[in-house]
């Protein structure tokens, strides 16, 4: 049974993706990708969507998991690994075919925000998409690979990491946006918080949830999708 923050299906791996979409007030815009954490897609994002959609953005959040969320690290980490980066990255293109040829879609590029895992993917996606994504912003999340490719990202890029994530530490995201400077002709706009991991996400158990910092990043991110989507 399909999850009840699925509204939409599309073309995807072999078969029917599955996401969550939301129009602007207008009845078009410029088109938006929002990727999950790893948790799903959670009413998190559902909320996140709204929200972009209410500033005017033609939003889509592809649902990974196929319906399935949780809480629980164990869990997340389990329904993580049954998720091969290659599947990802095919419904991730599959999603911008569809978002591209929405009828309320203005423009010819999109661009694509992504939490914690879905930072990574969104810079993966970027890289692989070329030209048909104009913006980026990862928050909290990079690839992987620590020395991953970005040559083929052309989409201007903004970053809101955390200094206080065990995982993510400053020095590592200082070295990605090197790389990203190297590879591309793209300088990054990086912006490091007084906040824990995964300080947008208001559902977050671990405690880091930061409003204020929340605010400042939402700000932030609308200024600089606006001026690269038009």
């Amino acid at each position: 049974m399909a999850d009840p923050a699925q509204n939409v299906s599309f073309p995807g791996d072999g078969g029917q993706a599955h996401g969550y979409l939301a129009l602007p007030e207008a009845g078009s815009g410029p088109g938006l990708l929002v990727v999950q954490e790893r948790w799903g897609l959670t009413t998190h994002l559902t909320t996140l969507v709204d929200r972009f959609a209410a500033e005017g953005f033609v939003a889509l959040a592809p649902d990974l998991y196929d319906g399935a969320t949780t809480h629980d690290p164990a869990e997340a980490a389990e329904l993580l690994r049954r998720l091969p980066a290659e599947r990802a990255a095919r419904e991730l293109r599959a999603a911008v075919d569809f978002l591209l040829g929405h009828p309320a879609l203005l423009g010819d590029a999109i661009a694509v925000v992504g939490f914690c895992m879905g930072g990574g993917l969104a810079l993966h996606l970027a890289a692989q998409e070329g030209d048909r994504v104009a913006a980026v912003v990862p928050f909290y999340g990079l690839p992987r690979e620590s020395d991953y490719d970005y040559r083929g990202l052309t989409a201007h890029v903004l970053g809101h990491f955390a200094e206080q994530d065990r995982a993510l530490t400053p020095a590592t995201v200082d070295e990605a946006a090197i790389r990203i400077g190297e590879a591309t002709d793209r300088r990054p706009e990086i912006h490091f918080y007084p906040a824990g991991h995964a300080f947008m996400n208001d559902e977050n158990l671990s405690g880091t949830y930061d409003p204020l910092q929340a605010r400042i990043a939402w700000r932030r991110t609308l200024s600089f999708l606006r001026g690269h989507l038009g």
